[in-house]
């Protein structure tokens, strides 16, 4: 049976992902290296499914309408750089939430749920946090450099947008990197 890589996520919108962009530029220049998200692909992660069957996949699409159909649009801010799991050791370089952080966790934790119930989703051993995958560091060099180049930008500041939908994603690996492709639109209320 064909599966698909599912996840669900809230898209940053076009002016707030140009301000990623050029603060990845920016990254770049202070001769960190990583390798970066591509700028279509940049987006905050609520829940990552895995693979999905294909027939299992309209169910989730439904779930995820009915989890967040109770909440509210409601304003984000993207804010802030950081790295997990620390400074010493960075994997994943990230842009944060501000305004809106409680929010993105109480529409996480409305999906979940249903999610663990249908059977398509195994709950991670960490808290979720709300971020944005910048890039990701290989390998071991140049750890040290991460702690000074993110500290110049921890108080970056990328914008506001209203959150007035979460999607459902797919995504299939190439050769070339991931390639998303929206499975569904869930409104807020």
């Amino acid at each position: 049976m064909r599966r698909i890589r599912t996840f669900i996520a809230i898209d940053p919108g076009k002016a707030i992902r140009e301000r990623l962009v050029a603060l990845q530029e920016a990254l770049m220049r202070a001769g960190a290296s990583a390798k970066w998200v591509e700028p279509e692909n940049l987006h905050f992660t609520l829940l990552f499914l895995g693979e999905v069957e294909m027939p299992t996949i309209p169910k989730v699409c439904g779930v995820v309408a009915e989890a967040v159909a109770g909440h509210d649009v409601f304003n984000m801010t993207v804010e802030r750089t950081g790295c997990f799991p620390n400074p010493r050791r960075p994997r994943v370089l990230w842009a944060g939430v501000g305004e809106g952080a409680q929010e993105i966790v109480a529409v996480h934790d409305a999906i979940e749920g249903p999610l663990l119930e249908l059977g398509c989703y195994r709950r991670e051993e960490r808290k979720y946090t709300p971020h944005l995958t910048l890039g990701r560091v290989k390998g071991e060099r140049q750890h040290s450099d991460w702690g000074t180049v993110l500290a110049r930008y921890a108080d970056w500041k990328g914008g506001e947008t209203a959150v007035t939908e979460v999607r459902v994603m797919g995504s299939e690996l190439t050769p070339q990197g991931p390639v998303y492709m929206t499975l569904s639109r869930a409104k807020l209320s």
